[in-house]
């Protein structure tokens, strides 16, 4: 079996602001195998600032894996246990070359496009005027679900927008979430919370930033507003680990991203930790290109959770891989007579 790596850089639309700042572009890498005439393909989706793996040893890792790639999917998960993206990238390749074509990882009513995934509306953070906008899209192309992204502007501008929400649709028509990205601080969380509990929302994503787990614990227990857990869950890498930050917070839900948590391995550890102790969760995509974003909704559907998914990051960029991934009335659906828009022959071997 051979194995090489390969760099591209996804171009965003337009600007996507976040609480961590604005993105025009987005890194990642693909591992390509090849056996027997046949090849997969995996994506290690590693996220600049936010990924536990966002090291200045990543692609010596990614060279390392490539050139190990004899000691199979197992063992090498094991020996990248800090490397999340990496894991994700070689379970992925790994079931792509096993699978009859290299895109259709795991066969379901799903991908004979007649079952479809449920998923929220992702609405960036930006001024005023152009969240507006894009809730009024969202709502237009018949979202039921949709996310925002807080805490970057002013928070009366942002309770005016969830007004804005509220006036024109009730809690039955269109349920809200919303991500602060650990916005806020530690002595203003809760007053927060409050006040937008007052807009009837499905929950708000990680509050206050991360590793603050005494305070993080005392919100969820006095929320009036279910609080999810995202990046709370990077760079918690054991099992134990990861049972005892959900001891210790209890939150009311936990946000699932393969790329930021050991891949579909790592997921389902959280997921079988999630129903132990009663905690919601869904499974979100990481701005991975569609490659990336078809695997996690194959394998999503899979999972048999109806609630909302966070998969609709497909059409944010102006040069990803066309695709039978199609968004349609709140719905992802996988088209198959679409087909694929890619070709192995035009990724740059690094």
């Amino acid at each position: 079996m051979k194995a090489t790596y390969h760099k591209y850089i996804l171009d965003f639309k337009r600007p996507s602001g976040t609480s961590r700042g604005v993105l025009t572009q987005k890194e990642t890498w693909f591992i390509v195998l090849e056996k027997d005439g046949k090849k997969g393909i995996g994506e290690c989706g590693v996220l600049r600032g936010l990924s536990m793996d966002d090291r200045p040893d990543y692609e010596i890792k990614l060279r390392w894996t490539c050139a190990n790639i004899h000691l199979g999917e197992e063992q090498l998960w094991e020996a990248l246990i800090e490397f999340p993206s990496i894991q994700f990238g070689v379970e992925m390749a790994f079931q792509s070359l096993a699978s009859v074509t290299p895109f259709e990882l795991f066969p379901s009513d799903f991908v004979a496009g007649e079952k479809s995934i449920q998923i929220n509306g992702l609405v960036w953070m930006g001024e005023p005027s152009f969240m507006k906008e894009q809730i009024e899209e969202k709502l237009a192309q018949g979202f039921n679900c949709i996310k925002l992204k807080i805490g970057a502007i002013d928070f009366d501008k942002e309770l005016e927008l969830l007004a804005f929400i509220r006036a024109n649709f009730s809690p039955e028509q269109v349920e809200i979430r919303v991500d602060a990205n650990g916005a806020f601080s530690l002595n203003k969380a809760l007053v927060k919370i409050t006040q937008l509990a007052g807009y009837v929302l499905h929950s708000i994503e990680q509050p206050i930033a991360k590793n603050n787990t005494d305070r993080m614990s005392e919100l969820c227990k006095t929320t009036p507003l279910p609080i999810a857990l995202d990046e709370e869950l990077i760079g918690v890498f054991s099992f134990e680990d990861k049972e005892r930050l959900l001891q210790k917070i209890m939150p009311q839900y936990i946000i699932l991203k393969p790329s930021f948590i050991g891949g579909f391995r790592g997921t389902k550890e959280w997921i079988l930790l999630a129903d132990k102790y009663q905690i919601g969760w869904w499974i979100t995509s990481a701005l991975e290109s569609n490659i990336g974003l078809n695997a996690i909704a194959q394998w999503t559907y899979l999972q048999h959770n109806l609630m909302p998914q966070g998969l609709g990051t497909g059409a944010l960029y102006t040069n990803n891989f066309d695709c039978p991934l199609q968004v349609s009335q709140g719905q992802l659906w996988y088209e198959k007579d679409r087909g694929w828009d890619f070709d192995f022959n035009q990724l740059e071997t690094v």
